[in-house]
């Protein structure tokens, strides 16, 4: 399978909860231009027309700046909106019905909590793996137990693809995730709720590649 080019050094989870009332198009849109290179749109409460014309937006912004969209485990929306991939969770739909609807040459991301779930990844056509949560977290509500640095490491020695950490990853903890093998931050919050979205951005990306 042909492996779509893809920039995970720093991977933008939106979380409109987070944003303080501020506009998400325009959150995104400095985030990208302080690094961000993916963004997943992760939306739990829109109906399916609001999360295709918001997807459909941020194609439009994004794509144009040399990030990509990823939508969070709605591959009808991805579809609908020719957004660059689709990120599933272990509950979602499995990863092989995943590709076969999105084809070879859009991203496909799997989630995994702990060693288990990293190690019966193995095979599974997928270009990345989210593993997390490193720290505790309260922008996903069912995001499991804080694996930490240790378990980080391990579940990155288990996969056979990149992996990007996520899970309260912040600029304070980012040389920590990226010293233990990971491809790139997943962030949250860091960028979301920040003053200055660009400006974390930046730091972040900054940090990620060593600089």
């Amino acid at each position: 399978m042909r492996r779509p080019d893809f920039d995970l050094t720093l991977y933008l989870v939106t979380d409109r909860g987070s944003l303080g009332g501020r506009d998400l198009l325009g959150v995104v849109g400095r985030a990208v231009a302080g690094g961000a290179r993916l963004v997943q749109l992760r939306e739990k409460n829109a109906c399916t027309r609001e999360f295709v014309e918001l997807a459909r937006a941020l194609v439009d912004l994004v794509r144009p700046l040399g990030a990509k969209l990823i939508i969070n485990d709605r591959v009808d929306v991805a579809l609908a909106c020719d957004a660059d991939g689709v990120h599933v969770g272990q509950d979602d739909m499995r990863p092989a019905d995943v590709r076969a609807l999105i084809g070879p040459n859009r991203l496909l991301g799997l989630s995994v909590t702990g060693e288990d779930e990293a190690r019966s990844a193995r095979g599974e056509p997928v270009d990345y793996l989210g593993a997390g949560p490193v720290f505790a977290t309260a922008t996903k509500k069912d995001a499991g137990a804080p694996q930490g640095i240790e378990g980080l490491a391990r579940m990155i020695a288990l996969a056979e693809v990149p992996v990007v950490a996520i899970g309260a990853v912040t600029a304070a903890n980012a040389a920590a995730v990226m010293a233990a093998g990971a491809a790139g931050l997943a962030v949250v919050s860091a960028i979301c709720a920040a003053p200055d979205p660009e400006a974390a951005a930046r730091e972040l990306r900054a940090i990620a590649e060593g600089k």
